[in-house]
């Protein structure tokens, strides 16, 4: 029997395969048909690929994408690794390989059409989807696919910048070069959906679709409130000792984290205990613990 540490560590593996399919699947599908270059060592690949078209007899539709991507990202590994110190574990080299080679598979199998021709607002659309879908299976899996975010981390370490921002500055960078490549404005307008998308995407599965509702309430009838949450929702909350700034009244608050569906039962209840009551509902992107998702699935 496989103990819980290598099945974890199997199913890891196998999100990693299955992501950087996905992010193939989206690029040679939806993406590099129409010249759309979203950041990262694969918007540059596909930017080479597409200007190097009918300049090399052994490959006239272009430099491979997989290929000249992959000869990016070991360069890049090494001089984070050298930089950074080694922070780029073994996930990181399997997550950047695999992706090379599923998008080189595709561009042997399929070629280089768009599976939708004539319609680059739609690629860009389902290719974002694709993209963010396997990018979130590998973040999950504690892994990269090397390439911009290296880029981003070196700057980081020189500039003490923020590194969502730097990451931004980065993509956006080669967004732009794509406009000096190919003089057409609508590319890296698409490109810019494709990103958007593809974060969107991202957190989504990193997150989870569903939205827990995080509640706030203050109430001079806080034990009914209390009671409705414990005896009639099945759920827990905490209680914090508070003082009003106005009167100077001691004040009893209750923080809970509910169900969409279960926050608006409690905001009725509320409503009709106690229509003086203070209330603040938040969204609770992701909730660990009792009751929710598991902290150790997390």
């Amino acid at each position: 029997m496989l103990s819980a540490k290598t099945k974890k560590e199997f199913l890891s593996y196998l999100m990693i395969l299955a992501g950087t399919f996905a992010i193939a699947a989206g690029y040679i599908f939806f993406i590099s048909p129409f010249k759309i270059t979203p950041g990262g060592v694969y918007g540059i690949s596909i930017m080479i690929h597409h200007v190097t078209q009918g300049k090399f007899e052994m490959f006239p539709d272009g430099l491979p994408i997989g290929t000249l991507a992959f000869c990016l990202d070991i360069p890049l590994t090494l001089i984070g690794t050298k930089i950074l110190g080694p922070k780029f574990g073994i996930k990181t080299v399997v997550g950047f390989t695999a992706m090379a080679l599923f998008t080189s598979l595709l561009e042997y199998a399929w070629g280089y059409e768009a599976l939708v021709p004539g319609e680059p607002l739609l690629s860009s659309i389902f290719g974002g989807v694709l993209v963010g879908l396997g990018c979130g299976l590998c973040f999950k899996a504690k892994a990269t696919t090397g390439g911009s975010d290296i880029i981003a981390m070196i700057l980081a370490k020189y500039t003490r910048a923020p590194l969502g921002m730097l990451q931004i500055y980065v993509d956006s960078t080669i967004v732009l070069f794509s406009l000096l490549a190919f003089h057409q404005w609508d590319i890296p307008l698409y490109s810019w959906i494709v990103i958007f998308i593809t974060g969107k995407v991202v957190d989504i599965i990193l997150q989870g679709l569903t939205v827990e509702k995080a509640l706030i309430v203050i109430s001079d009838k806080h034990d009914e409130i209390r009671q409705e949450i414990i005896k009639k929702m099945d759920r827990g909350g905490t209680y914090f000792n508070g003082k009003g700034m106005f009167q100077n009244a001691e004040k009893q608050i209750i923080f809970t984290v509910l169900s969409r569906r279960e926050a608006e039962i409690l905001k009725d209840f509320i409503r009709e205990t106690d229509p003086r009551a203070f209330m603040a509902v938040l969204d609770a992107s992701e909730v660990l613990g009792e009751g929710f998702k598991n902290l150790n699935e997390s």
